[in-house]
């Protein structure tokens, strides 16, 4: 094996085109560029035979720094792959050292010695990581693997097998087995057991699928990023690099249904929307888009695909996701801990190589020579509910935002996670992380102010312009909830029933600084007049000091409604949301808005769901 060569930084990349990329100015070569940044930033890391990276940050994740270390190669050895694999262009040598460093791993595993890779029947987390060295090595197999000694194949391959076995977390999990069977199956090795696998994972994610484009993470609603850069990206990644014309006609057309959506949940500032887990991913967002390029199941046009995808690696790596040593951190924008799961470490951030799987498509695939084109967030504004899910997005091309509203999408029934528990989130404001107070919420208030959570969303339905859900904050009350929304508008609508009369409630707003976009809540039924604005501090966007918008009122009778309407602008002196809409409330749970071009709504709260609906936590 050559010695590796010492660092040294790259070449700068070429200026801007913004003739051929007008709206982000980029090209092949500064992703290139930015690829390389990343990959030399980590080599002084690297352990002493390059088997492990560790990488600095500010606790170690919960599976241990041994681990951690494996994230670190395993996640930039993708990296590294996805640079390399579309043509003979390595001018730093990348697979030199990752291959040395696979020697090194797998060398006395299990071992405390300084490169050992840890053995997945201890460490659960080495199965995730075993997918980006399956397909790292997939990637680059007539490149590195066919040139391993034999010893060291062997040993890979002993260090791989378990992955093919049951997955031990049941959702996305089951698609990491999959990814080390299809290397496998090209390497020709235990290609019965390695098949069996494949048809195994496949079959588990099918129980998931639930149309249009979606899957749940598991048994559990819980939609996010992981659609696009797992649950779709895996199947029709394998598929394309198998060949598999049959698995790729099931799964290809899925992505395509996928993406159209997809792409509304991108700002024309190049963000992904923050919501879900896992968010310290970033820019992983954009392997999807790319993936549907690669294998002609997309909607989007090339210039629209590279748009898209070019903006989000622009937007986080010009807002700092990198420190002053060129590493990824744990964050958003630059490091913000709250963000951050239990099974965050280090090198988790380098699942954003995900999103480089565009540099396998060659230079002169029409997505990189087509000029780019405009996103739906600034083409027209846009009301838009995603099939099973629960979700309806907003945008606005005045200004390019994007606003989610959750009806219908939960991580494991947990009520109280801030990436799932709002009732809305937008590409320019972060949830709250503190418990109280927390943005875009509906709460019942106990009698020392304490908020209730919202507790796993019910979805109700949705329909043009409008999404509804219900959720039990408290034994023996339930809220059906409900937003209509039109241009930057939207109603808020909330039916408390079996509350005891008189309990306080709250409806807050949408979080912002004084350098954000406008936040405006305006009450219509149900709250007092006064507008408080609640004090919060920073968040995944940026630095505090912060404010939250909240209106607060009192139930009346077993069933009180409420009703406000809010928006989030960033547009310069925006006009009042009273002016956007009128909203007249007709009856004890019905009301109809009349919007600013003359079109109307009407919502019956009662007929989403039986008012009288049991609990089912009642004996």
């Amino acid at each position: 094996m050559p010695t590796p060569p010492p660092n040294r930084e790259p070449e700068d990349p070429e200026p801007e085109d913004r003739a051929l990329s007008p709206y982000t100015g980029w090209t092949r070569a500064h992703w290139e560029a930015r690829a390389d940044r990343l990959l030399l930033a980590v080599r002084p890391y690297a352990s002493p035979g390059l088997g492990l990276v560790d990488l600095p940050g500010p606790r170690p994740s919960w599976s241990g720094t041994r681990s951690d270390g494996l994230e670190g190669y395993a996640r930039t050895f993708l990296l590294a792959a996805l640079r390399t694999a579309a043509h003979g262009d390595d001018p730093h040598r990348h697979l030199d050292r990752y291959a040395a460093g696979l020697a090194a791993g797998t060398e006395k595993p299990g071992t405390d010695g300084p490169d050992s890779w840890p053995r997945m029947a201890g460490t659960r987390q080495a199965v995730v990581e075993s997918a980006s060295v399956a397909l790292a090595l997939r990637l680059t197999r007539t490149r590195l693997w066919d040139h391993l000694d034999d010893d060291v194949r062997r040993r890979a391959v002993d260090w791989l097998l378990p992955a093919l076995e049951p997955s031990p977390v049941d959702n996305n999990w089951w698609l990491f087995g999959l990814t080390v069977a299809g290397f496998l199956q090209d390497a020709g090795i235990e290609t019965d057991r390695a098949a069996a696998t494949v048809v195994r994972s496949l079959d588990r994610i099918e129980d998931w699928y639930l149309g249009d484009g979606w899957y749940s993470d598991g048994d559990n609603r819980a939609f996010d990023h992981y659609n696009a850069w797992a649950l779709h990206f895996y199947p029709v990644l394998h598929a394309h690099l198998a060949g598999d014309r049959a698995l790729l006609d099931r799964y290809g057309p899925r992505l395509r249904a996928h993406l159209d959506d997809y792409v509304h949940l991108f700002d024309t500032n190049g963000a992904p929307l923050p919501y879900g887990r896992s968010l310290t991913y970033r820019f992983a967002a954009a392997a999807a888009p790319w993936l549907g390029a690669l294998t002609g199941h997309t909607p989007l046009g090339p210039g629209a695909t590279r748009r898209l995808a070019s903006g989000a690696l622009r937007h986080f790596l010009d807002r700092g996701a990198t420190d002053e040593n060129g590493l990824l951190t744990l964050g958003w924008h630059g490091p913000y801990e709250p963000v951050l799961q239990s099974y965050s470490g280090p090198g988790s951030p380098y699942w954003a190589s995900k999103g480089f799987l565009g540099l396998l498509l060659p230079a002169d695939h029409p997505v990189w020579t087509a000029a780019e084109e405009p996103l739906p967030a600034e083409r027209a504004d846009t009301v838009r509910a995603f099939g099973p899910t629960g979700l309806l997005v907003q945008t606005t091309a005045a200004d390019g935002l994007v606003r989610l509203h959750n009806h219908g999408s939960n991580h494991v029934g947990d009520g109280a996670d801030p990436g799932y528990s709002r009732h809305a989130y937008s590409t320019r404001t972060g949830p709250t992380t503190a418990p109280d107070p927390a943005d875009n919420h509906f709460a019942l208030l106990g009698p020392d102010g304490t908020a209730t959570a919202r507790g796993p969303a019910e979805p109700l339905g949705t329909g043009p312009g409008l999404a509804a859900s219900a959720h039990r904050p408290l034994p023996g009350v339930r809220v059906l909830s409900a937003t209509l929304a039109h241009g930057r508008a939207e109603v808020r609508a909330h039916l408390v029933l079996g509350a005891q009369e008189g309990t306080p409630v709250r409806q807050t707003g949408w979080t912002t600084g004084a350098r954000g976009p406008v936040s405006q809540l305006h009450p219509v039924h149900g709250y007092h007049p006064d507008l408080a604005l609640l004090p919060t501090g920073a968040t995944l966007q940026g630095p505090g000091p912060t404010r939250t918008p909240a209106l607060h009122g009192t139930t009346r009778g077993p069933a009180a409604l409420f009703v406000a309407l809010a928006s989030l602008t960033a547009e310069p002196d925006p006009a009042p949301v009273t002016a956007l809409a009128h909203v007249q409330v007709t009856g004890p749970h019905t009301l109809t808005v009349t919007w600013q071009n003359g079109t109307t709504a009407r919502l019956d709260l009662a007929a989403l769901a039986p008012l009288d609906a049991p609990d089912p936590e009642d004996p």
